[in-house]
């Protein structure tokens, strides 16, 4: 057995009115990938922001190379080792790649920055992690996958002996993560102990020896990974059975075209034209910058269209921002939640009542009573779990945060939801309750458009799939052509001749 180079022994955290963490130990061996593992909410952010210093413990002890601690500083996390990646990059976009890899300890020769030698160490790193390009480059020149590499050479620069990674496999495509896993494996090699946080268990059974279950901020249990297998994971992660990852189909009657896209072109994207039924998923399928989401920002007035035409239903429409697309009941649930789709400042009922004002003023004021009954409705039939309709929104999971994105839209009386990585960051019981959202949207005539990196949601969630490579559309696929291996095929593809492009309903 290889040695233990942490150990956490009887962590307790609590906030005010939360025991964030519940008499929490963990252990984590030199070399080895552990995976953690639990619902939003379980406590593993915060057993991280101890380790890194952010969060002081009220009690328990942290043990490194056996020497006790009873609480770190984030300085001296630093030294001992510990660095984390989290989901949300902390690079910095206008600076070059090697100006983010030396930040805070650059080389200094005579009291002036020494660049020549950071920009030829920089290089030198870029190589080793078989990324080669110029670390003159500036970081919002490169990929977000890059971008995280960069992270992490950034972590190893500064020898790092723990490195945590938050989700680090979310924003990536499929080449991309297996860069990642060549990666970690480079890094076990070099002694490097990574804790590795992530609810795609089926990456976990790839990369990990070791996993740890923790739910409402206790330790559940500890495997190795060869000893257990994802049914008993979900399991132990939810405290219930829950035997299908999604929820069941939702197969009723479609209706007419609920919108419809004729030759759409903006900077990003051309020639895509698509139609979208009533009560219909329609998922978008590609890799990381084949147009995906650059096609939902265009219909939702977002990115500014160039050519094309847009119906929804039969009544040519003029979409020239996001207002346009409110007015006209299309509602985009962004990726990035917190950025483009909460006001995180503000309360789960002022999020909801965000999109739809009109309907609650009273006059020149707004109806209190009216407010009330529209907002706790949607507390209740969408399950979000929060103290009260006047919490800060910041304060929920994100499996929470997502639904108050959602509640937002329903009270806005959307009739076509696009849909960016619904589930990206949220756990699998919240995913659950996500899917099963969707197919009330369908069942109430909503029509869906889903953007997804996560294969398994795309095939288990879509009636239809189009495929996007280059910014155009390169395949379609109907219920039962949907394949791992069709998606695939289709996005590394060409596109589609012109001719198939657009076809009206058969």
């Amino acid at each position: 057995m290889r040695n233990e180079i942490l150990v956490l022994q009887g962590i307790t955290k609590r906030f005010p009115g939360v025991v964030a963490l519940d008499d929490v130990s963990f252990s984590l061996r030199q070399g080895e990938v552990h995976a953690l593992v639990g619902e939003n909410g379980a406590g593993k952010s915060t057993l991280m922001k101890v380790l890194t210093g952010m969060n002081s413990p009220e009690s328990g002890k942290i043990l490194i190379d056996g020497v006790s601690h009873s609480s770190l500083t984030i300085q001296s996390a630093k030294t001992l080792g510990i660095s984390m990646i989290y989901q949300e990059l902390n690079s910095i976009q206008m600076l070059t790649i090697f100006e983010n890899i030396f930040f805070g300890r650059e080389y200094k020769r005579g009291g002036l920055l020494d660049r020549k030698r950071m920009i030829a160490e920089a290089d030198r790193l870029l190589l080793e992690f078989e990324l080669n390009i110029p670390s003159t480059r500036k970081m919002a020149e490169i990929t977000v996958a890059y971008q995280q590499i960069v992270e992490i050479i950034k972590a190893v620069s500064s020898n790092v002996r723990i490195l945590i990674m938050d989700e680090p496999t979310a924003p990536l495509s499929i080449d991309e993560v297996k860069m990642l896993y060549r990666l970690v494996g480079k890094l076990k090699e070099a002694g490097v102990s990574i804790v590795y946080i992530s609810h795609r268990l089926e990456e976990i059974f790839q990369i990990a020896d070791r996993i740890t279950v923790f739910r409402d901020g206790r330790h559940i249990a500890t495997h190795d990974i060869g000893d257990t297998n994802e049914e008993s994971l979900i399991k132990e992660m939810v405290g219930r059975e829950l035997s299908n990852q999604y929820p069941p189909r939702v197969d009723l009657p479609l209706g007419p075209n609920i919108l419809q896209i004729k030759r759409l072109s903006t900077s990003k994207i051309k020639d895509v034209s698509l139609r979208l039924r009533q009560g219909e998923i329609l998922g978008i399928g590609g890799l990381i910058g084949s147009g995906r989401t650059e096609l939902l920002r265009a219909i939702f007035g977002a990115d500014r269209i160039l050519s094309g035409e847009v119906y929804l239903g039969t009544r040519n429409v003029s979409i020239k921002s996001p207002f346009d697309a409110i007015r006209c009941g299309v509602a985009l649930i962004p990726e990035d939640r917190k950025q483009h789709g909460l006001l995180l400042k503000m309360s789960v009922e002022d999020n909801i009542i965000f999109s739809s004002l009109k309907k609650f003023m009273k006059g020149l004021m707004l109806n209190a009573a009216q407010i009330s009954d529209a907002v706790g409705g949607a507390i209740v039939r969408l399950a979000i779990k929060t103290p009260g309709p006047k919490q800060l929104v910041k304060y929920l999971s994100g499996g929470n945060q997502q639904k108050v994105v959602l509640a937002k839209w329903m009270e806005s009386n959307a009739q076509v939801y696009l849909f960016d990585e619904p589930t990206r960051g949220i756990d699998v019981g919240a995913k659950y309750e996500i899917y099963e959202l969707m197919n009330t949207l369908k069942s109430n005539g909503k029509g869906i458009i889903m953007v997804s990196s996560d294969m398994q949601e795309l095939i288990g969630m879509s009636d239809r799939i189009l495929v996007m490579k280059d910014g155009q559309v390169s395949g379609e696929l109907k219920r039962d052509e949907i394949t791992q291996e069709n998606i695939l095929k289709h996005a590394s593809k060409k596109h589609l001749p012109r001719a198939m492009e657009w076809r009206e309903e058969e």
